[in-house]
């Protein structure tokens, strides 16, 4: 299932599934599979006790019953964004820095040079342990009743590609092995060495373990099987999103074919990189941040540290580094408007969930599953994603239409007209400034930060006092809610220097929320 059907896509989060959904080694532990995971479980979810077998460091198929078939996973984390700033001997290195390609979004610096070059070096090592898990196979005789599956979780640990919806963050490797014996299950255009320019996607992973033990996958599962008994016709799009990530939020989604990459961004007063502690560990991120501080930085290097347009369409056949944006070309309006109808199509199919606000996704749900609500009268997508279209319009002649966002009686549309408002600075709040006053006292705590933020960086010294007042209330994850907590201490780092008379009282802001919240009780922290 695509996490923002399930309110799972923010990293990191604890999302709560739908009674009866359940994850698929459950369909192959109950068709007599042996299951193991070895053995990271960075989910985004609570964990059902009956996924795996075994799950742990010490997890193998060798611990199986006599005969019985298995379903092993092996992670390999060397090759981790963790390892690219886990400095490797000299002697030990195996790519030359000065032969490392440097995409063109990223400064051309040595610094730059060596990450991506150990990054490679990674992926060499990672290669030679994924060597001695085929070996045991070989060792064992089981080369020829073993369909082999590789893939990885995301595009290199760079800035710009972990964490981001291009190509660069979602073009990931997947390489199949299917013996003779079993070619039947293989993949229709299978070629053993071969290539397929099949779209595949992370969903369509469950239903293809399930086609390749015979069984059918689940209606709510939201992939098609590309491979075993029941594999399905390939789809002509691949979808991907980005949400908060760590302790920053942001919203964008994505849609590509075979050829085109479109985002939509959803939050486009917020720059590319903001500053996530965790990404500015890689010595490339600082660097690349401070020779943009420097005005150091060509066109192309510069896009990652400035604000967002509404829409980005990349050409891959032209530009596979995804620097130069077509969607005002007017030779690639009708590709834009394809793939635009094709991101709401999606949207509309998964329901998805992201157009709430993290707080308010948990206060829909009261404590059950996002789906569940999703599916339901308690989400009026349709006008919660317009209300999004409109407010991240960008225009200025659409002002007078999002001030009337606000009045809406449900508070997710009235989000994004206070989200609309802050996007165009100065122009919406002047447009919208009594209506924002008036949401300072929203109901829904999400809109008030918003507005909050609006009119504390472009409002009057007033409107700065009493916005500053709501968002040091909303900060205190003590005492209320640790995600509007999290979106309060955002807004008041955003106020900047704006903030510095206040500074005694933000230091005093706990920094651990006042109930267990798995996952995201660091991340207020961090602000």
């Amino acid at each position: 299932m695509y996490p923002t059907s399930i309110g799972t896509h923010y990293m990191r989060c604890q999302g709560t599934l739908p009674p009866d959904v359940r994850c698929f080694t459950e369909y192959l532990r109950d068709a007599g599979y042996y299951c193991t995971n070895n053995s990271k479980e960075d989910y985004n979810l609570e964990k059902p006790g009956t996924v795996w077998d075994e799950s742990s460091n010490k997890a193998h198929w060798k611990n199986r019953g006599e005969g019985q078939p298995f379903f092993a996973v092996f992670n390999y984390t060397i090759s981790h964004e963790s390892q690219i700033r886990n400095a490797i001997d000299e002697k030990d290195r195996i790519h030359d820095p000065a032969k490392a390609r440097v995409p063109a979004y990223h400064p051309d610096t040595p610094e730059v040079r060596k990450d991506w070059a150990q990054y490679n070096d990674r992926i060499t090592m990672m290669d030679a342990q994924c060597g001695k898990a085929l070996k045991e196979l070989a060792d064992a005789g089981l080369v020829e009743d073993t369909i082999v599956i590789y893939w990885g979780d995301h595009g290199s640990g760079m800035p710009r590609s972990k964490r981001w919806p291009y190509n660069s963050g979602l073009n990931v490797p997947l390489m199949i092995h299917v013996p003779e014996k079993w070619k039947a299950l293989a993949p229709q255009d299978y070629e053993a060495g071969g290539t397929s320019d099949r779209m595949v996607a992370f969903v369509d992973l469950a239903p293809t373990m399930l086609s390749l033990v015979g069984v059918e996958a689940p209606e709510w599962m939201q992939g098609t099987a590309f491979a075993g008994k029941l594999q399905k016709e390939a789809p002509q799009y691949s979808y991907g999103f980005r949400g908060r990530m760590d302790e920053r939020y942001d919203m964008v989604r994505t849609v590509m074919d075979q050829r085109y990459v479109y985002l939509r961004q959803y939050m486009p007063h917020r720059v590319y990189g903001q500053h996530i502690d965790y990404m500015f560990q890689t010595p490339t991120t600082r660097v690349w941040h401070d020779l943009f501080a420097e005005g150091k930085l060509n066109a192309d290097q510069s896009h990652f540290w400035q604000k967002k347009p509404a829409e980005e369409l990349y050409d891959l056949q032209t530009d596979p580094d995804e620097v130069h944006n077509l969607a005002d070309s007017p030779e690639h309006q009708a590709v834009l408007e394809r793939m635009r109808q094709a991101h709401r199509d999606w949207v509309f199919r998964v329901r998805d969930v992201g157009f709430l606000p993290e707080a308010e996704i948990h206060a829909r749900a009261k404590g059950g599953a996002p789906y569940t609500f999703a599916h339901s009268d308690a989400y009026p997508l349709e006008a919660i994603f317009e209300a999004a279209q409109l407010a991240t319009s960008m225009k200025e002649a659409d002002l007078p239409a999002i001030v009337k966002l606000l009045d809406h009686p449900d508070s997710g549309v009235r989000y994004w007209g206070a989200t609309g408002l802050l996007c165009q600075e100065a122009a919406g709040v002047k447009a919208g400034h009594d209506a924002l006053v008036k949401a300072l006292g929203d109901d829904c705590g999400s809109v008030a930060i918003v507005a909050a933020e609006a009119l504390g960086r472009f409002g009057s010294e007033d409107d700065l006092s009493k916005s500053l007042d709501l968002l040091l209330v909303k900060a205190d994850q003590a005492k209320g809610d640790v995600f509007g907590a999290i979106a309060a201490c955002n807004a008041i780092d955003y106020l900047d220097k704006k903030a510095l008379p206040r500074l005694g009282e933000i230091k005093q802001l706990p920094t651990k929320p006042g109930r267990k919240a798995e996952r995201v009780d660091g991340y207020v922290g961090r602000l």
